[in-house]
């Protein structure tokens, strides 16, 4: 019904409408989903004086829906819309000078523009602001610090916060809990929105204060009522867990499909909807939100869309499909990706077999320390795939996966002490990492371990 109202007052060139029916284009509501034809939509609405579609036409070509990817005129999109007034923009904006797409990078703008912005209590732009102060990004750490004593001493309320943040995080300063709590403290009785989300942490933490998780959900629920975007997350994430009230699956549901425009929301709703979590199991719809989310540029979203195409599920199977967005979320630094990516090209599952690229992105992801991704590295540096022949690299790699309690990688490192021709022999070492594995599962080590209980050597039958 809002489809067909949108299209028809869009006939008469009402450009909120159009707007409007960008979006149902775009996200499949009411109609199925044209990304051409959403684009097309905010861009009418842009020739009728739309303002908040000048942001949408800006998003459009920052991420390439509907029109070939263009970062630079996206960057013009938004500053048109900024112009305007469009806070959105202003933050997409921000977002653009601090990282330098489409635009010469320039933190010191960003951080003037995330500065604004968190003073008209925009949270995403109290967060990143909170990463600029805390990272020295647009403004210098120390006299950051001092800057913000001064203001507070002055009673500026906002400076309160700030200073009670670089207290909390160590910002151009030692780490005081109890200082960070009775500042955050202050400035939450005077109205600053900020100060009441950092306070339900500490509550909830018990840092700087004695712990309270009824406390914490008082605070964060006060803040969502107000209509702060992060409480809310925050409140919904309370009543997943059941802290400082009684567990709520349908209420946590309720409040991201509350906010289901928003990134963050989309991905949590694909996630409850996968598990059934406070709703009914609908594949269908997790898809759905998880490509929604993905396009967006989300890693993990895009990593979930991967094994969905993989599995077929909510969907059609379609390997291709799978590894372009497992490449995607690779590419946008998700680890879990990058192993799957590594895994695609070793085994030539959804592309081509190639044990160079694999080993490319088993090395990323073992940058992160992922468990599974270092197992693979030994196993490629033991035998050799695609690489030359290391036991000892071998026998590194799976002692850093064998250390986080991977049980394949404790049942390698308990082989090469057994018959490592590069490692020294060890039966003992050997027979306790056999014996961990053993417990966790391994079958090899199982037979490993019934073997030296037999032999009897070196070790005594535990």
């Amino acid at each position: 019904m809002s489809f067909e109202l949108f299209l028809q007052a869009s006939k008469y060139n009402y450009s909120i409408a159009q707007v409007y029916l960008g979006k149902c284009y775009n996200d499949g509501y009411g109609v199925e989903c044209n990304k051409d034809l959403a684009f097309n939509w905010y861009q009418k609405s842009v020739e009728n004086g739309s303002i908040i579609g000048e942001f949408y036409l800006g998003n459009c070509y920052e991420f390439g829906t509907g029109i070939v990817k263009d970062i630079i005129r996206s960057v013009y999109w938004y500053e048109k819309a900024a112009k305007n007034g469009n806070m959105t923009a202003k933050l997409y904006l921000a977002d653009c000078y601090r990282l330098g797409k489409g635009v010469e990078k320039d933190e010191i703008k960003a951080f003037e523009y995330y500065e604004n912005l968190a003073r008209q209590e925009i949270a995403d732009a109290q967060y990143q602001l909170g990463n600029c102060f805390y990272n020295g990004v647009g403004t210098k750490i120390d006299e950051t610090f001092e800057s913000h004593k001064i203001l507070a001493e002055q009673g500026d309320i906002n400076a309160k916060f700030r200073l009670g943040y670089c207290y909390d995080e160590g910002i151009g300063t030692e780490i005081n809990k109890v200082k960070a709590f009775e500042l955050y403290k202050v400035a939450s009785e005077k109205g600053n929105n900020n100060s009441l989300y950092n306070l339900s942490f500490l509550y909830e933490l018990g840092e700087g204060v004695d712990k309270d998780d009824k406390k914490a959900f008082e605070l964060i629920k006060k803040l969502a009522k107000k209509g702060d975007l992060s409480a809310k997350y925050k409140l919904a994430y309370y009543y997943y867990k059941g802290i400082g009230t009684e567990t709520n699956k349908s209420k946590a549901f309720e409040l991201y499909l509350a906010e289901k425009e928003y990134l963050d929301a989309q991905f949590q709703l694909g996630y409850y909807y996968n598990k059934g979590i406070g709703t009914e199991v609908n594949k269908s719809k997790a898809f759905e939100l998880y490509k929604i989310a993905a396009e967006k540029e989300d890693s993990n979203a895009q990593n979930q869309l991967g094994f969905y195409y993989v599995s077929g599920i909510g969907t059609e199977k379609d390997l291709e499909k799978a590894f372009y967005w497992f490449n995607k979320a690779a590419e946008n630094g998700n680890v879990v990706a990058q192993y799957n990516i590594g895994e695609s090209y070793e085994l030539g599952s959804e592309i081509d077999n190639n044990l160079s690229k694999a080993n490319y992105w088993y090395h990323k992801a073992a940058e992160d320390n992922n468990k599974f991704a270092l197992y693979k590295l030994g196993e490629f540096y033991e035998l050799g795939k695609g690489i030359r022949k290391n036991e000892v690299r071998a026998f590194e790699f799976y002692k850093k996966s064998a250390d986080q309690g991977f049980i394949n990688s404790q049942y390698k490192l308990g082989h090469l002490y057994s018959y490592g021709t590069q490692i020294d022999i060890n039966k003992e070492k050997a027979f306790d990492l056999y014996k961990l594995a053993a417990i966790g599962g391994n079958v090899d080590a199982q037979k490993c371990l019934a073997f030296l209980y037999k032999q009897g050597e070196r070790t005594e039958k535990r």
